[in-house]
């Protein structure tokens, strides 16, 4: 078994993550996939997190990560989570398109 070493702490945290699409579209494919790979090591190794394994399907994710204790499991998901879609829809405007708040006032004109 391996463990990490901080400080003053030795650890081996893992934690399963899973979390799906709104409205589960299949919409991680092609390139929009690619970058929704990409934008997760980002975050992951911006945070220190070791990422074990994972596995990125059309409507779905779920990744295996090794996270320090100093990081609290609801914010690296919060990181995640924020980070690709904020930049999946400034990079592919059709999502923008299909996942954007629409307001009832807009709906009626």
């Amino acid at each position: 078994m391996y463990y990490r070493k901080g400080a003053h702490s030795t650890y081996d945290l893992k934690y399963h993550i899973v979390w799906c699409t709104k409205y589960r579209y299949r919409v991680l494919t092609g390139q929009i996939g690619n970058r929704a790979r990409e934008l997760v090591r980002e975050v992951c190794a911006a945070n220190y997190v070791d990422i074990i394994s994972g596995s990125l399907s059309p409507d779905h994710v779920h990744i295996l990560v090794s996270v320090p204790p100093s990081l609290a499991i609801s914010k690296l998901v919060q990181y995640i989570k924020g980070k690709s879609s904020r930049k999946l829809m400034q990079e592919f405007r059709d999502l923008s398109k299909r996942f954007a708040f629409k307001p009832k006032s807009a709906l009626q004109a």
